[in-house]
């Protein structure tokens, strides 16, 4: 005879039925509504799903929610093998629909999975201007500032009745690099 909290006790419907509500609804539903779900009361769900995942009151319980959550791991899980010939089967239900840019884009993906394929370059610069010292913040000011041509400012004689100057802006230009690349200079 099995003692009766044991991992090898059989499971009661209810308790298959929480075992796959709780399991196939993973992180969508609260052990509660997997017992409602299951058959159990209402007004005792909650305690019903604290003793049904409690290892010392109902190990056989939690025995088969930790086997029922690895098949479904095994069964949908993402790996290299199975992604790279789920991308290859989306590209050729692809070609023999017509949908060429669709099969591109499976082809495309497949390669970036391989990693040596397509390898995507990108630069990505973290920081503000909150992180930078003072010094730093007056040398890139300088630098910003040297790569513009100087501002005329200086007033020229207008006509008596605006008053005798005129002040003329003129827009601020890029000086011309002197080498073609940025990253030339540094």
């Amino acid at each position: 005879m099995v003692a009766k909290n044991t991992p090898d006790k059989k499971l009661t419907r209810k308790q298959e039925k929480f075992v796959m509500e709780l399991v196939s609804n993973d992180g969508m539903i609260t052990n509660r509504e997997a017992a409602v779900r299951a058959g159990y009361p209402a007004t005792s769900a909650h305690t019903r799903a604290y003793e049904l995942m409690n290892q010392n009151k109902c190990p056989h319980v939690v025995a088969e929610i930790n086997r029922y959550r690895e098949e479904l791991d095994e069964k949908f899980g993402v790996d290299y093998k199975r992604h790279v010939r789920d991308l290859q089967k989306i590209r050729d239900a692809a070609l023999d629909a017509g949908a060429y840019s669709a099969a591109v884009q499976a082809e495309y993906r497949r390669g970036q999975a391989q990693g040596d394929i397509y390898v995507s370059k990108s630069e990505i610069r973290h920081g503000t201007i909150d992180q930078m010292s003072v010094k730093e913040v007056e040398l890139e000011l300088e630098r910003i500032r040297e790569s513009f041509e100087p501002i005329d400012i200086t007033p020229k004689k207008g006509p008596p009745e605006s008053g005798g100057a005129v002040v003329e802006l003129i827009e601020a230009k890029p000086r011309k690099s002197k080498s073609k690349n940025r990253n030339d200079e540094d």
